[in-house]
């Protein structure tokens, strides 16, 4: 009975919703799932489910997060992620400036474990020059649309162009012809 009702206040989360090395439940509809993917060793960050209030991802080898792993997760109010190998490059800028805006506390909490210079140096204290050059590359999407919008560019700015010069030629020729028949007039003698 009291297992029963354990399972009425506290329904588990579906399997699939769930990253399988993980265990997950929730406390309600209401009050979102929480994650618990301690202590597993993982190396990658599972899929996770979108509406996660908690994530505890602490003691793991975690050495990055991938960019916008984290967010879509617009529930989420707690976050572990400490005891986790983070090699400070610049992999890791996105989980950085991702835990600036969450929680500044869970930023400070996380420490560098490679490369050497950087070993044991709070994850709050790296600044752009302990990163390294962070050259980011354009994904092909984007340049693909870098090249679209270059050429929808260039075509509206030789629209425009060949629109200014037809009006300047038109308003030269409607000039002309008033000319002409101002001369024109002028030629003819008035019959009265």
């Amino acid at each position: 009975a009291v297992l029963g009702c354990a399972l009425l206040l506290f329904p588990a989360v579906l399997g699939e919703d769930c990253p399988s090395p993980c265990s997950c439940w929730s406390p309600g509809e209401d009050w979102g799932t929480r994650v618990d993917c301690s202590s597993r060793g993982l190396a990658a960050l599972p899929a996770l489910p979108r509406r996660a209030r908690g994530l505890r991802l602490h003691n793991n080898s975690l050495a990055s997060i991938p960019a916008g792993a984290l967010d879509g997760l617009a529930h989420l109010q707690e976050l572990q992620l400490w005891d986790n190998p983070w090699h400070c490059d610049c992999r890791l800028l996105y989980l950085k400036l991702w835990l600036e805006d969450f929680s500044a506390p869970a930023l400070a909490r996380l420490r560098c474990a490679s490369p050497a210079h950087l070993r044991m140096k709070s994850l709050a204290q790296l600044t752009g020059n302990d990163l390294g050059v962070c050259t980011r590359l354009l994904p092909t999407k984007c340049l693909q649309f870098f090249w679209r919008d270059l050429a929808l560019i260039a075509g509206v700015l030789m629209t425009f162009i060949l629109a200014a010069w037809a009006l300047k030629l038109s308003k030269k020729l409607v000039c002309q012809l008033a000319l002409r028949c101002w001369r024109l007039r002028r030629s003819i003698p008035k019959t009265r």
